[in-house]
C-alpha cells in the first residue's frame, strides 16, 4: 500500500504538472509561435518504410508528432531489426507495453500494466474481437497475426471520437501493408533457420511480398510461416499446506507450433484524392502439444514426515498424465472500401468488413497412479524450492501406473465469432475547423463453449472391444532431455502412439455403446449470443496557430441476445437474456507546439470494457440439493467496466533523430470485473415455484471502484553528434511506473491482475558501413496473475530478456541476420504468496535463428 500510495502521489503530481504547463503555455498563445508551419508539408508526407533502424525509428518519431491524441508508433521497418515473430512481440517494445508469454511465446498485449481485456484492437480501422479460452476473454491474440503482414502499428493511449469507445487503456490499430506505397515491382522477404537451446528443436521462417503499382493501380500478394519445435519444462506445486508442498509436479511439454498467413490487396486510383480497394487476409496458429508429466503426490503418503525444505515419506503415489493435444487459433478477414477527398476540403471513406474467428482445443488427456505396493518410498530436499529433488528408495520403475483405474478425460472447446462492420467517416476542412462525422455498425454472432471437461471413459473397458489398454507400454526407453535437476531419471511416453490408439479405441467404444461423444460437452458449458453495435459520432478539430484542439462525443447502441441451457433435477430448459443500453463518450485531445521541437499534450476521455462473452454466458448447472443452492455457470447479469480518463505528456524532439518525452495517466474505473461466489440475487433462475435467488453463483462479478495511475519515461536518440565511426550508436529506451487497486464488498486495495509497478524496455544499436546491431533488453516487475476470490491468489514473478539482433548488408538487395533471443534463459516462475512458495517454475531456454532477407 506505501508503494501504490507513493506511485499514485507521484503520478498525480506528474499529471498536474504537465497540466499546468499545459495551461500555461496556453495561456501564452497571444505570442508569435516560431515557425512551426515550416515543416508541416515535410511531417505530413506518407511514412515510407525503409531499410534502415534510424529511419524506420524517425518514421515512427515524425508519425507520433504529427498525431492528434496521445499514441506510440512502430513501423513495419523496425519490426525486421528485432527478433520478433509476431505483433505482440514487436509491440512490447514501446513505452508501457508488456506482453503475456504462453510457453515462452508472446500471445497478449498489456498496455500500461492494466488487464489485457481493456486493450481493444482493430485491423485498418476495424475492430476486432477475441474469443480465446473458450470465450473467457475478449483479449485479442497476437500470436496469430504475422508481423509481416503490417506497416504500423499505432497504440492510441488517449482517444478521439472516431476511435471505438471499448478501451480503457488504450486501443492498437494494424495496419496492412498498401501496393500504393510504393511504385514499381517490389519483392521481399525472408528466409531464416535456427534451433532451440533446449533440446535443440528446429526453428524456421520464411516470407514472401510481392507488390506492383502505378499511378492508378496496385496489388500486393504475400505470405509468411514461422514454425518451431521446442521443448518446455515445468516444475508445479499443486498448493502448500502447514506441512509444506502436497505434491510436486513434474512436467515436460514438447510441442511443435507454426504461424501461417496469407494476405492479398487490390487498390485503383483513377486520380488523385479517389481510391477503392479490396484487401483479405488469412492467418492461424498451431500448436500440438506432448504433456509428460508425473505427480509425487506427498500430501497421500501412508507415513513419514513433510516438510516446507524435506521430507521422508513412505507409500507415495505417483500419478501420470499424458497427452497429444491440439490447440488451433484462425483468422479470416476481408475488407472492401473507399476513400474519397476532394478540393473542397471534403473527405469520405468507407468500408466493409467480415471477419470469422475460430478457437478450437481437443485435449484427450489419459490419467493413472500407482497403487499398493507399487506406491514410492522417497524422501525429498526442498531446500531450493524452484527444483525440488526426489530421492526414490530402492529401483524406480515409471511404468507401474495401474492399468484398471486409467482414463480418459476428454477436454474440448470451440468457439466462433462471425461479425459484419460497416464504417463511415465523414469530414469537411473549412480554414482552421475540420468538422467529422460518422457511423459503425457490428452485427456479431459468437456460439460456442468454454473448455469442457466433463467427460470421463474408464479405460479398462478396451478389453471389450478389442485388445486391452496397456498406459505402461507407452514409455520409451529415451531419457528427458531437461535443463531442470529432479533427482530420478524419467523417460518419454509416446504420446504420438497413445493417441493415435486413444481414437481408435473411442470409436470402437462408441460403435459398442460405451462412449458417448454428446457428453463431451455439456449443455450448460453452451452459449449463443448476437451482439449489435450501432455508433455514431461528431467531432469538431480547431487549429489556431501552435494550438490544436479535437473535441468530440461518440454515441454507441449496445444490444446482447443471449441464450443458453440450464441444468436443473436432470432436466435441461432454455433460458435467454436481452439487453440494450446507449451509453455516450465524449473525448477531447489538446495539443500544442510550444516550439518546433517542443510539444504539449492533454487530454481526457470516457471508455468502455465489455465483458467476456464466455463470462457472461447464459448456461448454468443448478444444485437444489445444495444449503443453500449452488449455480455453477457464467454470470449474465455483468455489466461493463466504464472509466474517466486523463492524459497528459510533454514530448521533445531532438534535432536530428531522436525524442524524449514523459507521459502521466490516471484512470478512474467502476464496476470492475473480478470472481467470487455471491447470491444470484434475482429471479432469473426461478422455476417451478423455486425461489433461487439467495442461491450462490460462481464466476465473474462487477466490484466497486477502482483506479489506474502512472508515469512513463521514453527516449531515443541516434549519436549523429558524436565523431567518425561513432556516430552510427543510438539508444532506445522507456521505463513505465504504475499503481492502482480496486474495491469488492468484501476487500478494499485489491491488485489489478497483470499488473507490473514498473516496466523497462532498452535498446543499445549501432548502423553503419552495413552493419545493423541491436542489443535489447526488457524487464517487468512481479504481477497478480490472478485474482481472489474463486482464483488462487497466484503471483507472478518479474522477468527480464536479453536479445540481439544482427543485420549486415551484403548488397542494396540481399542482407544476412541473425537473432539471438532470450539470452538469459530465463525462469518464468509463479509463487503463492511469497517466492518462498513457488507454484510454477518454467523454461524455455534461448533461441537462435539465421537466415537472409532480401528486396528487390
Amino acid at each position: 500500500m506505501k508503494l501504490n500510495t507513493c506511485l499514485f502521489l507521484r503520478s498525480t503530481a506528474i499529471v498536474g504538472v504537465l497540466s499546468g504547463a499545459m495551461v500555461a503555455t496556453l495561456s501564452g498563445a497571444a505570442v508569435a509561435h516560431a515557425e512551426e508551419a515550416a515543416d508541416d508539408a515535410a511531417i505530413g508526407e506518407d511514412i515510407v518504410v525503409t531499410g534502415s533502424i534510424v529511419s524506420a525509428q524517425q518514421d515512427s518519431i515524425e508519425a507520433k508528432r504529427v498525431m492528434d491524441n496521445l499514441a506510440d508508433v512502430a513501423a513495419s521497418d523496425a519490426v525486421g531489426r528485432f527478433p520478433d515473430q509476431n505483433a505482440a512481440a514487436a509491440l512490447s517494445r514501446l513505452p508501457a507495453v508488456a506482453v503475456q508469454r504462453d510457453q515462452g511465446q508472446e500471445r497478449y498485449i498489456q498496455v500500461r500494466g492494466a488487464p489485457n481485456r481493456w486493450t481493444s484492437v482493430s485491423i485498418d480501422g476495424i475492430p476486432m474481437a477475441g474469443v480465446d479460452e473458450g470465450g473467457d476473454t475478449r483479449a485479442f491474440r497476437f500470436d496469430a497475426i504475422p508481423a509481416v503482414l503490417l506497416s504500423q502499428m499505432v497504440v492510441n493511449k488517449s482517444l478521439t471520437s472516431n476511435l471505438q469507445a471499448d478501451a480503457v487503456v488504450a486501443t492498437i490499430d494494424l495496419k496492412t501493408y498498401s501496393p500504393m506505397e510504393q511504385k514499381g515491382l517490389h519483392v521481399s522477404g525472408d528466409a531464416g533457420y535456427g534451433f532451440m537451446d533446449l533440446g535443440k528443436g528446429e526453428q524456421r521462417q520464411g516470407s514472401l511480398r510481392l507488390s506492383w503499382s502505378n499511378d492508378t493501380f496496385g496489388f500486393v500478394v504475400g505470405g509468411s510461416h514461422y514454425r518451431r519445435k521446442q521443448l518446455t519444462d515445468n516444475r508445479e506445486v499443486g498448493a502448500y499446506d502447514a506441512n509444506g508442498p502436497t505434491e510436486f509436479d513434474v512436467r515436460q511439454y514438447e510441442l511443435e507450433r507454426w504461424n501461417n498467413g496469407l494476405f492479398a490487396g487490390v487498390e485503383y486510383q483513377p486520380e488523385e484524392g479517389k481510391r477503392i480497394y479490396a484487401k483479405a487476409i488469412f492467418s492461424e496458429f498451431n500448436d500440438n502439444e506432448q504433456r509428460n508429466q508425473y505427480e509425487f503426490r506427498l500430501d497421500r503418503a501412508t507415513g513419514g514426515t513433510r516438510s516446507l525444505a524435506s521430507g521422508d515419506l513412505t507409500g507415495v503415489p505417483l500419478r501420470g498424465s499424458f497427452n497429444f493435444g491440439e490447440y488451433r487459433n484462425r483468422n479470416y478477414i476481408g475488407t472492401i472500401g473507399g476513400d474519397y477527398e476532394g478540393d473542397d476540403g471534403f473527405k469520405a471513406s468507407f468500408k466493409f468488413n467480415y471477419a470469422k474467428t475460430e478457437n478450437t482445443t481437443f485435449l484427450p488427456l489419459v490419467q493413472a497412479s500407482t497403487s499398493g505396493a507399487d506406491n514410492l518410498d522417497l524422501t525429498y530436499d526442498n531446500s531450493d524450492p524452484r527444483f525440488p529433488i526426489v530421492s526414490v528408495d530402492g529401483t524406480f520403475d515409471q511404468a507401474t501406473l495401474n492399468n484398471a483405474g486409467a482414463y480418459v478425460l476428454l477436454g474440448r472447446q470451440k468457439t466462433v465469432s462471425d461479425s459484419y462492420t460497416v464504417k463511415l467517416d465523414l469530414s469537411k476542412q473549412a480554414g482552421d475547423l475540420t468538422l467529422s462525422a460518422g457511423s459503425l455498425y457490428i452485427d456479431r454472432d459468437i456460439s460456442g463453449n468454454n473448455l469442457s471437461i466433463s467427460n470421463m471413459v474408464m479405460l479398462a473397458s478396451s478389453a471389450s472391444v478389442g485388445e486391452a489398454f496397456d498406459i505402461n507400454s507407452y514409455v520409451t526407453d529415451k531419457a528427458w532431455d531437461t535443463g531442470f535437476p529432479l533427482g530420478v531419471t524419467l523417460n518419454y511416453v509416446d504420446n504420438v502412439a497413445m493417441r493415435r490408439d486413444i481414437d481408435s479405441l473411442l470409436g470402437r467404444l462408441q460403435s459398442a455403446g460405451l462412449y458417448d461423444p454428446a457428453l463431451d460437452i455439456p449443455g450448460t458449458d453452451r452459449y449463443f449470443q448476437r451482439e449489435q453495435t450501432l455508433a455514431g459520432y461528431a467531432m469538431a478539430k480547431v487549429e489556431t496557430g501552435p494550438l490544436t484542439a479535437v473535441g468530440g462525443v461518440r454515441v454507441e447502441r449496445y444490444t446482447l441476445d443471449n441464450s443458453g441451457s440450464v441444468l436443473a433435477g436432470g432436466v435441461y430448459s432454455p433460458l435467454a437474456l436481452n439487453t440494450t443500453k446507449t451509453d455516450f463518450f465524449p473525448s477531447l485531445n489538446l495539443k500544442y507546439s510550444a516550439t518546433d521541437n517542443l510539444v504539449l499534450r492533454l487530454s481526457g476521455q470516457r471508455s468502455v470494457s465489455r465483458p467476456a462473452y464466455g463470462a457472461m454466458r447464459v448456461g448454468a448447472s443448478i444444485n437444489d440439493s445444495n444449503s443453500p443452492g449452488t449455480v455453477t455457470g457464467g454470470n449474465p447479469f455483468l455489466r461493463p467496466e466504464y472509466t474517466w480518463g486523463l492524459d497528459a505528456s510533454i514530448e521533445y524532439y531532438l534535432p536530428g533523430n531522436g525524442m524524449i518525452s514523459i507521459a502521466g495517466f490516471h484512470r478512474w474505473v467502476d464496476d470492475v470485473l473480478y470472481q467470487s461466489q455471491q447470491a444470484v440475487g434475482s429471479d432469473f433462475y426461478d422455476a417451478d415455484g423455486i425461489d433461487r435467488s439467495n442461491y450462490l453463483l460462481s464466476g465473474t462479478y462487477n466490484g466497486d471502484k477502482g483506479k489506474l495511475y502512472g508515469v512513463e519515461f521514453n527516449v531515443l536518440k541516434q549519436f549523429d553528434f558524436l565523431p567518425g565511426a561513432f556516430d552510427g550508436l543510438g539508444v532506445q529506451g522507456n521505463v513505465t511506473f504504475l499503481g492502482g487497486h480496486f474495491d469488492t464488498p468484501a476487500q478494499k486495495g485489491v491488485a489489478f491482475q497483470g499488473m507490473s509497478d514498473k516496466i523497462a524496455n532498452a535498446s543499445v544499436f549501432y548502423e553503419k558501413y552495413g552493419l545493423s546491431a541491436r542489443v535489447s533488453y526488457q524487464w517487468r516487475s512481479d504481477w497478480l496473475d490472478t485474482l481472489g476470490g474463486m482464483g488462487s491468489g497466484e503471483s507472478r514473478k518479474g522477468y527480464e530478456n536479453l536479445d540481439v539482433s544482427l543485420r549486415y548488408a551484403l548488397t542494396d538487395n540481399f542482407t544476412l541476420f541473425a537473432d539471438l533471443a532470450n539470452l538469459t534463459n530465463e525462469k518464468y516462475i509463479a509463487y503463492q504468496g511469497t517466492t518462498a512458495t513457488p507454484t510454477e517454475v518454467e523454461q524455455i531456454g534461448a533461441r537462435y535463428l539465421f537466415g537472409v532477407r532480401f528486396s528487390y
